[in-house]
């Protein structure tokens, strides 16, 4: 009995003494991009950041000459710094010299720490690297190549690589972007902050398909209201234009007017005056085209 309380007591111990490690210095150092204790060595330029992001800021901005701007390959990195003995040692969750944790969150893959569990980071093996939001909150579409939240399973639109290229607004690469990105209703993707900046200047179609990105239902009314408020001059009163519908893709012919062409099909306002298109797409009545001057 007395063996048995002493290791129980070595094993509460032990317990004690690990928690302790956890805890030392958690919240206290890191940067503006992760809370960590430790510093990584880039292999690239054999120099110590704080973090990928934080190296990338310095050597792959526009102050750093063109021949020399590089970002850090995240899985080569195989050297880092504690943070609070400032011992160089391998990559590894606790410091092989004073044994504290240097993140509570750590991926032996990405090669990345993290104190804030908040962010329930996990790790896509398809993606290759390391994700927030919690697992169990999202699905990795193999055409998009990208995880989804799970709301999005058998709704979203697939596209292939969806996220494996630049935001259309900032220009950011969005893979392996730090900040929230929205997916589109026509399935491409970009940050939720430059879609709202998009709103701010009345933009509202996809900057890459130009298709709609929100339900416009209310202002085609508004413009239906316009349009019959503002009959045409006799000139142009039988007047027939080709348009492209943006939204449907469609190709109809209708009555031409100076403030918008409606797509006969879906309804849609969102369209561009064309020369006749392809008859696989039309929606055409059978009117025969009007060549008439320009409005």
């Amino acid at each position: 009995m007395e063996m048995g309380f002493q290791e129980n007591e070595q094993n509460q111990e032990f317990a004690s003494q690990v928690a302790g490690l956890m805890e030392i210095g958690s919240g206290h150092y890191g940067c503006s991009h992760y809370r960590r204790r430790c510093k990584i060595r880039a292999p690239c330029c054999d120099e110590i950041f704080d973090c990928r992001h934080c190296h990338n800021e310095a050597k792959d901005s526009l102050r750093t000459e063109q021949l020399h701007r590089h970002e850090l390959p995240r899985h080569e990195v195989s050297k880092v710094v504690c943070s609070l003995c400032e011992t160089e040692q391998d990559v590894q969750q606790n410091c092989s010299s004073c044994g504290v944790c240097m993140g509570k969150y750590f991926c032996s893959k990405c090669k990345f720490f993290d104190d804030d569990l908040s962010k329930k980071q996990y790790h896509c093996d398809e993606c290759g690297i390391c994700r927030t939001g919690g697992e169990e909150n999202f699905f990795h579409c193999k055409r998009c190549r990208c995880c989804y939240s799970k709301v999005m399973e058998d709704k979203h639109q697939c596209v292939e690589g969806a996220m494996h290229h630049n935001c259309p607004v900032c220009f950011e690469y969005l893979f392996d972007s730090t900040r929230d990105i929205t997916v589109l209703r026509c399935g491409h993707t970009m940050h939720l902050e430059c879609t709202k900046d998009m709103g701010l200047h009345n933009r509202y179609t996809c900057p890459v398909c130009s298709k709609s990105i929100c339900d416009m239902s209310n202002l085609w009314k508004k413009l239906d209201e316009e349009v019959a408020a503002y009959p045409m001059p006799k000139l142009y009163e039988n007047k027939m234009v080709w348009i492209l519908c943006n939204d449907c893709s469609s190709n109809t012919n209708v009555r031409f007017h100076l403030i918008a062409h409606k797509c006969s099909c879906c309804g849609s306002y969102n369209t561009r005056q064309t020369q006749r298109g392809s008859d696989s797409h039309s929606c055409s009545s059978g009117v025969p085209q009007f060549i008439g001057s320009t409005g």
